[in-house]
């Protein structure tokens, strides 16, 4: 059974920080991609950062600068670490994890940024 478990969200005041982890079980870790998705209300699910396999990333143009995604082999986890947060930057954060056409999703979990 695959399970992405995501942890780190909360409140938290504009140019402040968080660092957002995701635990996976049950899949290669090594062989998948994986990401943070964000969503908010009404809106699309977006794609925030992604590391491939071989440690290669992107990052959405809107956090660039701001966010950062690494992965740790050895704990089977990702980790978005999110600096000078803004309001525009609340949402639901979805880790991801994708090899080959399978796909699989954490629960989310909400980060708010407010004053």
């Amino acid at each position: 059974q695959v399970q992405l478990v995501e942890s780190g969200g909360g409140l938290v005041q504009p140019g402040g920080s968080l660092r957002l982890s995701c635990v996976s079980s049950g899949i290669i870790f090594s062989a998948y991609a994986m990401g943070w998705y964000r969503q908010t209300p009404g809106k699309q699910r977006e794609l925030v950062a992604q590391i491939l396999s071989n440690g290669n990333t992107k990052t959405a143009d809107s956090v660039k600068g701001r966010f950062a995604i690494s992965r740790e082999h050895a704990k089977n986890s990702v980790y978005l670490q999110m600096n000078s947060l803004t309001p525009e930057d609340t949402a639901v954060y979805y880790c991801n994890a994708v090899w080959l056409g399978r796909e699989y999703w954490g629960q989310g979990t909400q980060v708010t940024v407010s004053s």
